[in-house]
């Protein structure tokens, strides 16, 4: 049964999207759309936890760009798979590769205003650099979407590696070792983020990877910057 089963489709060319077969397609609707509620839920667990301003600030971006990063990444994988208005998939597509650009920047953004870094007057100057850069991110993938894909991709690795390099040296930064951790399930996922075509649903196990990640993130979010009563530092 499964030898009748096409699994992949030919790499895209360089300047063209890979069109993914009706399991990759499926696969893709799947890895994501079980994970918007789960988001919804977490991204409230913070707010719910928020005591101060900046807190629920920080919850509140930091919780939608993880679950609109979701919500858009199942959106266009859905109008792709059947097939509806082109113009909409293209726009959806847009939107859902700007969506990696603001998910980076919101990640860090609890870390600036909260943690360790926000005390040292580090986290101020850091957060208006790190949108710039997905401002910046976003307006390059708009003018040359689906082109100059290699240049994209590094892109992205530096914008998400590049302001980590100012929190590895804090000693007493709580919750390093999750972030890094985070950081390698992500870089692991980036190469199954290029190899369509060339890998049976490697765009699912990206969105796999993606989902890894974030939880492990999420998990250091919510344990040392929203701690509950009973685990407060």
């Amino acid at each position: 049964m499964f030898s009748s089963v096409k699994w992949r489709n030919a790499p895209a060319l360089s300047n063209q999207a890979y069109v993914p077969t009706t399991v990759e397609h499926i696969a893709n609707i799947i890895t994501h759309g079980i994970l918007i509620i789960p988001s919804a839920w977490a991204s409230r667990d913070l707010m719910d936890r928020s005591k101060t301003g900046a807190q629920y600030v920080s919850a509140l971006v930091y919780g939608s760009s993880l679950v609109l990063l979701f919500f858009m990444s199942t959106s266009f994988h859905t109008v792709h798979f059947c097939g509806l208005s082109r113009y909409l998939k293209d726009i959806l597509h847009r939107t859902d590769r700007a969506m990696i650009y603001v998910f980076i920047a919101a990640s860090y953004f609890p870390w600036l205003m909260l943690g360790p870094l926000a005390e040292e007057g580090v986290g101020s100057q850091l957060w208006w650099l790190i949108w710039v850069l997905a401002l910046c991110g976003i307006l390059y993938q708009q003018l040359f979407h689906e082109r100059y894909k290699t240049l994209e991709t590094i892109f992205y690795c530096f914008m998400a590696i590049a302001p980590a390099l100012t929190i590895i040296p804090e000693d007493d930064f709580h919750g390093l070792t999750e972030l890094k951790y985070g950081g390698l399930i992500y870089m692991i996922g980036v190469s199954f983020f290029k190899c369509d075509g060339r890998i049976p649903c490697a765009h699912a196990i990206w969105h796999l990877m993606v989902a890894l990640a974030a939880a492990t993130h999420y998990n250091a979010i919510q344990k040392y910057l929203y701690p509950s009563q009973d685990t407060a530092l």
